[in-house]
């Protein structure tokens, strides 16, 4: 059901806006409460422990804003059984008008007076509709979770959610040829003094590690920022004898620890020619020979538990020095690219969904790794396939010639 109200997102109207209330003393705890009559934060907390949902970190992380943002709103002693309609109808306005990181900006405010102080000012830098239905979403979730156990009889907030006005073909954008080009002359693919502070100053080093080739496997092969970040040597071997990648998912509570987005992103994925051309493999057999776990163990993983949150951080950075920063793209524009390409080989839709890890229309899995599964499409026939991706005006030969 949730999943379902993320996908009507963009084609809901925003539900009847309240004026924001006055601030209000917060209410007494009622000393003869009934058991069920549990307060928000004990039904956060029993969500959150439910062992049959796993979380990442960086969703609980989620969850635990949205409950200091309730509990700020609400009080410590507010009841499950009090939240009602036009309670959530006030959750909804308020996320409306709240500044982005407010507890940062605003530690002395409570959400309800950063909300008020943002709409009277008419302050820039609030939460995106993006951010507001995620949050929507998370306190469904939660009292979706108080009804099935119980303890409310309806969920007062089901359905309350604000129109994103960016469409999703609008939110992203491939990278431009121009753009491409700025990104791969770069000092790093190019020459420079170093992969770490001096990525941006030419030079004679030609580092191969993390900076240097998860930019090309993104273009190549459509993976996502962590699913490479996150690569193991073993990740990378042959099936039927053709190199592949395999995008799986493990342990995320070890060091080692890999996560998906979702279950159509395990898959295999062929490893594109180019890469092979510029050296891709031999520097798997170099980390393989070195007894490396990681691919590239230089890459550290955040508080949130992905790979993919400091390289973002770096390659926001990476752009901007490069020239290359322009609206509407980010490193997931590699991705995009890579589907316009797939549309440029004219392959087949359901080749394309199985090589990108999309799910299809109809909800079934778009890649699945044939060597766990033993279906899919065969690897000779996704190699056939990925060979005719190709970026005609962007030339790369300077990395082929060193690699």
């Amino acid at each position: 059901m949730l999943e379902q109200e993320w996908r009507d997102i963009e084609t809901h109207g925003v539900q009847p806006v309240i004026v924001l209330p006055p601030e209000r003393p917060k209410p007494a705890a009622t000393p003869t409460a009934a058991p069920a009559d549990k307060t928000l934060r004990q039904a956060f907390e029993l969500f959150r422990s439910d062992p049959a949902k796993q979380r990442t970190r960086k969703t609980d992380l989620h969850y635990l804003n949205l409950i200091e943002l309730t509990v700020g709103l609400w009080g410590e002693d507010r009841t499950i059984r009090s939240i009602d309609r036009e309670a959530s109808r006030e959750l909804l306005e308020v996320l409306r008008w709240l500044p982005s990181n407010a507890e940062k900006k605003f530690p002395k405010l409570s959400p309800l007076a950063a909300a008020r102080m943002a709409k009277e000012k008419g302050l820039t830098g609030r939460l995106s509709p993006a951010s507001v239905n995620g949050y929507m979403c998370k306190f469904r979730a939660v009292m979706n979770f108080c009804q099935n156990e119980g303890w409310i009889e309806r969920n007062p907030a089901k359905g309350l959610q604000v129109i994103d006005r960016v469409r999703r073909r609008d939110k992203r954008l491939p990278f431009s040829t121009e753009q491409l080009r700025l990104i791969f002359d770069a000092p790093i693919f190019r020459g420079c003094v170093d992969d770490w502070a001096g990525y941006s100053t030419p030079g004679p080093a030609r580092p191969r590690r993390g900076r240097f080739w998860v930019p090309l496997i993104a273009l190549f092969s459509g993976m996502r920022m962590n699913e490479i970040c996150q690569l193991h040597v073993a990740d990378i071997h042959r099936l039927d004898g053709v190199d592949c990648f395999f995008v799986t998912e493990g342990p995320s509570d070890t060091d080692n620890g890999k996560r998906l987005k979702t279950a159509a992103s395990e898959r295999f994925i062929p490893v594109h020619p180019m890469l092979i051309e510029i050296g891709f493999m031999a520097f798997v057999e170099q980390r393989r020979a070195a007894g490396a776990v990681r691919l590239f163990s230089e890459l550290q993983k955040s508080s949130t538990g992905y790979y993919s949150d400091p390289f973002s951080k770096w390659f926001r950075r990476f752009l901007e020095r490069a020239g290359a920063i322009r609206e509407k793209t980010c490193f997931h524009s590699f991705r995009h690219c890579y589907r316009d390409a797939l549309r440029e080989a004219r392959i087949e839709h359901e080749v394309a969904l199985a090589l990108g890890g999309w799910s299809s229309a109809n909800g079934n899995e778009g890649g699945e790794t044939a060597a766990a599964y033993g279906r899919g499409y065969r690897a000779q026939t996704l190699y056939e396939a990925i060979g005719r991706i190709a970026y005609p005006e962007l030339d790369l030969s300077h990395l082929v010639r060193h690699g």
